[in-house]
């Protein structure tokens, strides 16, 4: 048997930092690219590689607790966040391999002198290699790893990418299924042609996923994205064959979270446990939160047949006034302490 764990995992931590600066693609669409998406034309070659069909057998999504053997980052931002991805390595590297994908053998130079200047030890289970990346974001756009029989056969998972015109992040698996030397399948052309993104998706491990409400919006008919519409079933269908997610628990999204992820309020922390972000009574998304996970209280259990346990972590506020989400021309700006990656024992 092939104990193979991996996961692909972004974690910029608690803000937004889009924000900091202008330059960098921010998590949501530009006003340019919301224009490009009425322009958008066949995909590239490169993006249409890879599987199109399901496994032909049953598969398992992985939970992000399980034993991983890597983390996925995409070097790519400004100096304050390169900052943070420093840290991530500096702990990650403890705990498994840590893949870095950056645009060319200048960018590679450049991040091995910058984790070195940081102190940070790149002399094992630090690897860098060369793969396109539009923006940081990889939680969102990396692949999705999947088992066959348990955690015999490990396969990846491509979904069509929610930032159409980020051509090289949508892609990206191309890259990274062949450096593991596993399998890659894709949702890209129909009726299989899936929109969605990793920051709005958590498993449990056992058949079980979380998600917005959003993954419905744009696969729907009149679709941005212009994919072809689905119906609830059809995209439970989908998650069914491609994922092996048997229960697939969506909840209404959020007023003020502008890309409507799920990572931003909420993360299980085992197949019991719900970690919900907590506003004080009122406040900016509080009631919808509140309200969503009433929901999954009253419908659901765990896979165990438990009632799910809920720890709570405050919302922060971003501004010395204590003020919350929604913030006057700035509504990318989303603070929270619930979006986190585990890396083993880390």
């Amino acid at each position: 048997m092939n104990y193979r764990y991996l996961t692909f995992l972004l974690a910029v931590f608690c803000w937004q930092l889009s924000a900091q600066n202008g330059s960098p693609l921010p998590r949501h669409l530009t006003s340019d690219e919301k224009t490009q998406l009425f322009q958008q034309g066949t995909p590239d070659d490169i993006v249409l590689s890879g599987l199109t069909d399901p496994p032909s057998q049953p598969v398992r999504t992985m939970a992000e607790w399980e034993e991983l053997q890597a983390i996925l980052i995409a070097w790519n931002g400004p100096s304050s966040w390169l900052e943070i991805l420093a840290e991530i390595v500096r702990a990650s590297r403890e705990e498994c391999r840590v893949v870095i994908s950056c645009n060319s053998q200048n960018t590679i130079v450049s991040a091995q002198n910058y984790l070195n200047a940081a102190g940070v030890d790149i002399t094992s289970n630090v690897e860098f290699i060369v793969g396109l990346t539009d923006a940081i974001w990889i939680r969102d756009y990396g692949p999705n790893c999947v088992y066959v029989n348990g955690v015999d056969s490990l396969y990846m998972v491509d979904w069509k990418y929610n930032r159409p015109s980020r051509k090289r992040d949508d892609s990206l698996a191309t890259t990274i299924a062949p450096y593991f030397s596993v399998p890659l399948y894709r949702t890209l052309l129909a009726p299989a042609d899936l929109v969605n993104t990793g920051g709005n998706f958590m498993s449990d491990g056992l058949g079980t996923a979380f998600a917005s409400k959003l993954v419905l919006n744009e696969n729907a008919t009149g679709n941005i994205y212009g994919v072809s519409a689905k119906t609830e079933d059809q995209v439970d269908a989908l998650l069914n064959d491609y994922m092996g997610i048997k229960r697939y628990i969506k909840m209404d999204v959020l007023p003020y979270d502008g890309i409507h992820h799920i990572d931003m309020h909420m993360k299980l922390l085992d197949e019991e446990t719900l970690l919900v972000g907590e506003y004080p009574d009122g406040e900016s998304d509080g009631p919808q939160i509140e309200a969503n996970i009433a929901y999954v209280l009253g419908n659901y259990k765990s896979v165990f047949g438990t009632p799910f346990k809920v720890i709570r972590v405050p919302m922060p506020s971003f501004y010395d006034n204590g003020t919350y989400p929604p913030y006057a021309g700035q509504s990318a700006l989303y603070p929270t302490f619930a979006n986190a990656l585990f890396v083993n024992k880390t």
